[in-house]
């Protein structure tokens, strides 16, 4: 309860009398025996004495009143922060760099206003001041955010950085690097987390593990005193101890004067990343208990001996999070001999799991694994081509190899050289015709092929199934891959060319003699043409 001295403090602070209203704020701001300590009230108190022209009122708003109680005030007080920063407090600087670059400071802030917050915070971080430091470093993502047309009136705080710029309008910028690491070198724990994710994002795995590996040892630690913590902790902590695993486990150096961690400590890291739901973490402790690689080849063993039921558990727990590598390691522990469970159908189907959710490796093996299953079921080439295109597209140079050896791509016959430049004479008159001679010229189709080919029987989407044997002997089943999208969108068209027209001799094309008469009169024939002239003869005769 306030005294009788402090009761007439604040009758004269509420007649105006400046003295009062900056003792009555001093007292609020640091508390008393009768008044409680409150930094708004303060604010209040020591803004109306600043606006009676009260240097020293300016002062201790500067040096006391943080960003966020200057940020709840009715009033704008961005000006008592730059006119203690024009004295030389730094503390203030910081505050007014908030106020302005957030829009909180009372009015837009234009250009000059700017280049004062940035000189505010550059003045700061020069003195070493960890948190100017932190905000220097976001420069490019701050100006960005301001350079918005049309900025959101109730901007979020500038305390948070990373997470409540990444709200604005505008792209994200990269941050300056060289204040980065000097917040983060000053133990900012924002800058630290920040910095580390760069190292990560880059793949500096060196630099990583000689940041992470202090804070990660401490965390487990921390864990160890108080086993209880262990499930609360925030995901950001869970992405620490993983990635700082991963990074030692790949090779990693610490820094000089760093001793480096033993695969003890790199699994005890695992472990408690994966008991809090870490993927990758849990992948790796899968992989432990199998005494395996992803691949499913054996790793010098440890302790003990291969546990796979603990290791499918782990697995199957970080294919569920979207893991697409831990369901290839399943299929390979279900194809292992020693694997008491053993179930090739098993493996099969976490394979192909894995393949669908875009595993290079599974994806190859799906191809092969279909390839020699062909005779099995004939269509087992198509989906052996669909598996290893889709392999070879992310740079797999096997499934390169197997797609040029399953499905070649013939040069076309001389033929086509004359069709595809009369097929746009044809298309008025013969569009069938005109269509089937562009579909040879781009995917290399023999005379025979481009005259009996069912178009939509053939098109299987990412590949063409040439199959004419039944209305041509001589011919072989083959496929042929659609290499790019101008070769998609024109079979496309041609495919839509053809909707609801029987592609057979009973159809409005004939036979195959009457669809190369027709050829030969409307196409006047290449040299190479003649090399398929007794096909009407085999044909006539086989009929």
């Amino acid at each position: 309860m306030a005294n009788r001295e402090e009761l007439a403090l604040i009758r004269g602070a509420r007649a105006g009398r400046v003295l009062a209203q900056l003792e009555l704020g001093t007292l609020y701001l640091f508390g008393s025996a009768g008044l409680p300590k409150s930094l708004p009230t303060a604010l209040h108190w020591l803004d109306r004495a600043a606006q009676q022209g009260c240097a020293s009122a300016c002062q201790l708003i500067g040096t006391h009143i943080p960003f966020e109680v200057a940020l709840q005030s009715q009033r704008p007080v961005a000006c008592w922060f730059g006119q203690a920063f024009e004295e030389g407090n730094l503390s203030a600087g910081l505050v007014l760099a908030q106020l302005i670059l957030g829009g909180h400071g009372g009015e837009v802030a234009g250009p000059e206003r700017r280049e004062q917050a940035f000189a505010a915070l550059e003045a700061g971080a020069a003195a070493g001041l960890a948190e100017a430091q932190w905000l220097l470093s976001q420069h490019r993502r701050l100006a960005a955010t301001l350079e918005a047309p049309d900025p959101a009136p109730a901007a979020p705080a500038l305390r948070p950085a990373p997470a409540a710029l990444a709200q604005g309008a505008a792209p994200q910028r990269a941050a300056d690097p060289r204040w980065l690491q000097r917040a983060a070198d000053s133990g900012m724990p924002q800058a630290q987390l920040s910095q580390l994710d760069h190292d990560w994002e880059d793949g500096l795995m060196g630099a990583y593990a000689t940041r992470a590996l202090p804070l990660a040892r401490a965390l487990a630690r921390q864990l160890g005193a108080s086993p209880r913590a262990l499930g609360q902790l925030s995901q950001a902590d869970v992405t620490l101890l993983s990635r700082c695993a991963r990074a030692l486990a790949a090779g990693a150096v610490a820094g000089e004067g760093e001793r480096g961690a033993d695969e003890a400590e790199i699994r005890h890291f695992f472990e408690l990343a994966a008991a809090e739901h870490d993927a990758h973490a849990q992948m790796a402790v899968g992989l432990w208990c199998a005494r395996m690689q992803v691949d499913g080849k054996r790793i010098a063993v440890g302790e003990g001996s291969a546990n796979f039921k603990k290791a499918i558990r782990w697995l199957t727990l970080a294919g569920n999070q979207g893991l697409a590598e831990a369901w290839y390691a399943l299929s390979r522990i279900y194809i292992k001999p020693e694997f008491s469970q053993r179930n090739v159908l098993d493996a099969q189907r976490y394979l192909e799991r894995a393949a669908e959710m875009g595993y290079r490796d599974a994806q190859l093996e799906c191809g092969n694994s279909a390839w020699r299953a062909r005779r099995e079921n004939e269509n087992n080439d198509v989906r052996a081509v669909y598996w290893l295109q889709k392999a070879a597209l992310q740079g797999c140079p096997q499934a390169g190899a197997a797609l040029h050896k399953i499905a070649p791509r013939c040069e076309g016959a001389a033929y086509t050289e004359t069709g595809a430049l009369t097929a746009y004479g044809l298309g008025s008159a013969h569009p069938l015709l005109a269509a089937r001679l562009e579909l040879a010229a781009l995917f290399g189709l023999t005379r025979a092929e481009a005259l009996l080919i069912d178009v939509k029987a053939a098109d299987q989407g990412h590949c063409l199934v040439i199959d004419i044997r039944g209305s041509y002997g001589r011919s072989k089943r083959r496929l042929v891959v659609i290499d790019s999208m101008h070769e998609r969108h024109a079979l496309d068209r041609i495919v839509r060319l053809f909707d609801g027209v029987n592609c057979g001799p009973g159809g409005p094309e004939g036979n195959y003699r009457q669809r190369l008469y027709r050829l030969k009169t409307l196409v006047p024939e290449s040299e190479g043409a003649h090399a398929e002239h007794g096909e009407v003869e085999a044909y006539e005769m086989a009929a």
